[in-house]
């Protein structure tokens, strides 16, 4: 079997993290043409085409298996040296995770809190949908995820969190506007709240109304932030899948309605990581589970926990 110079692998991340190949060469301190060639050597050796050499420059399929094997080997690399004492030096360990924004907005930072800080750990989060935050970890982007996919990602282990919660809600002057009839097919029609266009909640639960045979209204407000789109619920642009955490204290205060109280939406989270023995990624894990198991439910139809 080919073995991957170790200077070829470290190469092809330099470029990839750079953009171009004049950047990547300059952060190595080598030559662009030293770089090319590196590249080359190294599609030649395993076979593949792994970059794309657009601009920026972005991994293939095959490129992301190298990608994702050379920050693991930094991780490692990094990691024992720091049990050598050798790490002084070095800054903050960087833990990039891919997080969904809800979690975000709700119980995923206070858990950040929790993390030990010796050595110290610098965050670095990236805000995606839960369904596509295992791309991010596919790329080797992130060491760490929040997602709804139970599927491990090559190279990941899996763990499941716990069920996040979302209430259909809207403001009763919205519901006295456009939610008069049959609540399905109201909501075929009435303007809706959504996330992003990859947001499919507000259409799986009117399909889970109609049986599958149709999905939430045409009328779509676009609101890109966790915080945004409940207000943008609270103020009546549309109805929408509010998490409960953030739904609760409106309901009890009236500003909101729930739409269907006894059908809630619950969606899956897990956790996958990289398999690597780094001390710093098994405290984050750690905490997160902890943290979900008192914020998230613990199984269907179950309540949370109490925090502590």
């Amino acid at each position: 079997m080919e073995e991957l110079p170790l200077d070829q692998v470290r190469t092809l991340l330099a470029v990839v993290d750079e953009g171009t190949f004049d950047a990547a060469a300059a952060a190595l301190h080598v030559t662009p043409s030293a770089v090319s060639q590196r590249v080359k050597a190294l599609e030649q050796r395993t076979g593949r085409v792994l970059l794309l050499r657009t601009k920026p420059v972005r991994p293939t399929e095959s490129g992301e298996v190298v990608v994702r094997f050379a920050r693991q080997l930094a991780r490692l690399e990094r990691d024992a040296r720091a049990e050598l004492g050798l790490a002084a030096e070095q800054g903050p360990v960087r833990i990039p995770i891919a997080v969904n924004a809800d979690s975000l907005a709700t119980w995923f930072l206070p858990a950040l809190t929790r993390v030990p800080q010796d050595p110290p750990i610098c965050f670095e989060l990236h805000r995606e949908d839960e369904s596509h935050t295992t791309a991010l970890l596919r790329e080797g982007q992130v060491m760490a995820a929040v997602t709804s996919s139970p599927d491990p990602v090559a190279g990941c282990t899996v763990r499941r969190l716990g069920l996040a919660r979302y209430r259909a809600a809207a403001t009763p002057e919205f519901a006295a506007a456009h939610l008069t009839g049959s609540l399905p097919e109201d909501l075929g029609v009435a303007p809706t709240v959504v996330f992003d266009r990859r947001d499919g909640l507000q259409d799986a639960f009117v399909r889970s109304l109609t049986g599958g045979r149709w999905g939430a209204g045409p009328t779509r407000h676009l609101v890109p932030t966790s915080d945004g789109f409940r207000d943008a619920v609270a103020f009546g642009l549309g109805w929408g899948m509010v998490p409960e955490p953030q739904a609760e204290p409106l309901l009890r205060s009236g500003r909101l309605v729930e739409l269907a109280p006894t059908h809630p939406m619950d969606v899956p989270l897990y956790w996958q990581q990289w398999k690597l023995d780094s001390p710093a990624l098994s405290k984050v894990a750690e905490v997160v589970a902890t943290a979900a198991a008192e914020a998230l439910l613990t199984d269907e139809g179950s309540a949370p926990r109490e925090h502590r």
